[in-house]
């Protein structure tokens, strides 16, 4: 639908399921967040998992039974942050709402919001006034509700509104052992001594597994102790206290109040306020720091730093210093040596921040050198490098492109990777990370469990695919390039479509590989000179020509692929005689037998005549068109897809004056 609905219907018009039953973490104009009574349908905001986990997160927004529209926690402990009852939503923030974007010039006369409630349906909705504004609302992976609008001086979109204002004042937003500051970018940070628990997890924008210490304690001697010197707590000025705090009755002075804490070795933490002695055990949740949006705490928390390994809370003796002393230079010999030789050595993963706009991962070198068993086994290779079978610390399967040879500089590197590392779809690879040190450049990508197509087409002693399966994948596959070529903010060409490069997941599913070799051109042009070439057997004839390249080469190169989903074997087998080449050439095989209508005898015999005869001469007739020498005879990926689909149709293709010539 022209407002963004999916809707699928049967035959009669009946509407079967629409995606505006089922928002996840986005609502558009017309979308309702509420409840339907007589079905009993609920629908709710709920936020993602990170930025590259698209699963259920931390936050939902919802119409509950009792007709109070709140945002909370989606897991235990479950906390209410605000909610607002049904009369409340009719005479109180509806109005609110339309002060608010009256008052400012971006949203005046863009939007209107609406609270309805009758015998059938109570539910919350915004209807948008300005048909050319482009604005939709959203639940962060945080749990902020925002409103985002597109700014086109910008080219972005801005977010106009948040609420809560201040993230920090979310429960517990940043995990165990963090810090939240409203101001700060992440606004989610590590207690001194303490570090992410999950690295990965936090560069992707999900930071509810907090921090964990550096140094762990021991307490395996028992709760009581002595003081010792090495005890130490570390002030954090102006925050709140953490939630959970037990107060010490007989500590009269902040002396007696840390003291109490350093005799308990379960004790963390401890804040002496106005004669109130309050001490932690366990995990300090919700330590926000006053910010000036919504905190201004003075309160100070003293949390226990640890200055040794395997603390235990206990005085230490010389010949434990001189011991730990030794061990340690010794440690330090052996990681110079490491270090010199590290281009060898198989190290520990690490994941650094983000490198680009995405939320993907920066990786150390020697960590992909471990996950990848120092690049022992190779999965496949392309014009910029070869690709190797990995495994990260937590059983994420992986692939590593190493770009041999690269010539790219870090700036340009760096932009490949913001090009593509915001792009999700369910039939592109998803980027998981980067790595640039020195002149070593690679990209991380996750590992699809089937392998690429080639194998399943034209190995011996692969598993036959099916008709449908192989229907499915070439709809997937045009999908995946009319939204790179039509629905990304930049259009991108892929440059070279292959079987190699199209995917396959545990179910299938395919997804198109290898973006390193796209060809990136802004909207405002429509073409674009390359000095690269694809692969011999997909190649567009500009490309031979050295002229300018549009999208068209990769309906061209989609178009050679989908004649050997058809055929089962490669359109130009590697060795024929130049005699028999009209013979050995499949395409022109296929233009003959679809001008005759004897689609059938193209079909893989391995197939067995099990096969849809309709979508069988669809999909040729489509191969056809894709290949024709004339790229504007060709269509584009989205009539591609509309005509695979049966949702719209082509007329016989014209015989191409090239293969009319060979024929």
């Amino acid at each position: 639908m022209n407002n963004g609905n999916l809707l699928l219907m049967a035959s009669s018009n009946v509407v079967l399921w629409q995606s505006f039953d089922y928002p996840t973490d986005v609502g558009l104009p017309g979308a309702k967040l509420g409840r339907n009574k007589i079905t009993s349908l609920n629908r709710r905001f709920v936020a993602k998992k990170s930025l590259i986990d698209m699963g259920l997160g931390s936050y939902i927004l919802e119409m509950d039974t009792n007709t109070v529209l709140r945002l909370r926690r989606r897991k235990p402990p479950v906390v209410v942050y605000w909610s607002w009852s049904s009369g409340q939503l009719a005479y109180t923030l509806v109005p609110l709402l339309n002060e608010l974007l009256d008052m400012d010039p971006r949203t005046k006369a863009l939007l209107k919001p609406a609270y309805v409630h009758n015998n059938e349906e109570e539910y919350f909705t915004y209807t948008s006034l300005d048909e050319s504004a482009s604005v939709f609302v959203s639940i962060d992976i945080t749990g902020q509700f925002k409103l985002n609008v597109w700014s086109q001086p910008k080219m972005s979109w801005q977010t106009i509104y948040a609420e809560p204002s201040d993230p920090c004042n979310l429960h517990d937003v940043c995990g165990p052992f963090t810090v939240c500051n409203g101001n700060s970018v992440p606004f989610c940070g590590c207690m001194e001594s303490f570090s992410p628990n999950s690295p990965r997890d936090w560069d992707a924008g999900d930071p509810i597994g907090g921090c964990i210490r550096d140094t762990p304690l021991d307490c395996s001697t028992g709760k009581q102790k002595n003081t010792s010197s090495m005890d130490m707590f570390h002030p954090i000025a102006r925050v709140t206290l953490p939630l959970y705090p037990q107060r010490v009755e007989d500590a009269s002075t902040q002396s007696d109040c840390e003291e109490a804490c350093l005799h308990d070795c379960t004790c963390i933490a401890y804040s002496y306020n106005g004669n109130r002695c309050s001490v932690w055990h366990g995990e300090l949740r919700s330590v926000n720091q006053n910010d000036g949006i919504d905190n201004y705490s003075e309160n100070v928390l003293y949390i226990l730093k640890v200055l040794r390994k395997n603390n235990k809370r206990r005085p230490r003796v010389v010949t434990t210093v001189s011991v730990v002393i030794s061990f340690g230079l010794l440690m330090l010999m052996l990681l110079l040596t490491i270090w010199i030789n590290k281009s060898k050595w198989c190290g520990a993963p690490f994941y650094g921040g983000q490198g680009s706009d995405g939320g993907i991962i920066a990786f150390r070198y020697t960590g992909l050198v471990r996950a990848t068993k120092c690049f022992s086994e190779k999965l496949g290779g392309g014009g910029f490098g070869s690709v190797f079978k990995g495994m990260l610390g937590d059983q994420t399967a992986i692939a590593v492109k190493r770009l041999d040879g690269a010539h790219q500089g870090e700036k340009q590197f760096r932009a490949e990777v913001s090009s593509i590392g915001m792009i999700q779809h369910i039939n592109l690879v998803k980027l998981i990370g980067f790595c640039f040190e020195g002149d070593k450049r690679l990209l991380v990508y996750e590992r699809m469990l089937n392998g690429s197509l080639d194998a399943h087409l034209f190995q011996s002693n692969a598993t036959v695919l099916n008709w449908s399966t192989r229907y499915q994948i070439a709809i997937g596959v045009a999908r995946g390039l009319c939204y790179l070529h039509q629905s990304c903010s930049e259009c991108i060409i892929h440059c070279d479509i292959k079987p190699e490069n199209i995917l396959l997941n545990e179910s299938f599913v395919p997804k198109i590989a290898d973006f390193g070799l796209a060809a990136i051109v802004g909207r405002d042009f429509s073409r674009v000179l390359t000095t690269f070439r694809g692969t011999v057997g997909y190649l567009a004839p500009e490309w031979l020509s050295g002229v300018a390249i549009t999208p068209k080469v990769d309906v061209y190169s989609f178009g050679m692929v989908l004649l050997e989903i058809i055929s089962g074997r490669r359109n130009s087998p590697e060795v024929f005689a130049s005699n028999s080449y009209h013979g050995a050439y499949f395409p022109v095989r296929a233009i003959n037998k679809l001008h005759v209508g004897d689609v059938r005898s193209l079909m893989d015999p391995r197939l067995h005549d099990d096969f849809s005869l309709e979508e069988a001469e669809r999909v040729c007739n489509v191969a056809c068109w894709c290949i024709q020498e004339i790229e504007s005879d060709r269509p584009t990926m989205g009539e591609v897809v509309r005509t695979i689909e049966g949702l719209q149709e082509l007329d016989l293709f014209p015989m191409s004056r090239l293969l009319a010539a060979i024929i």
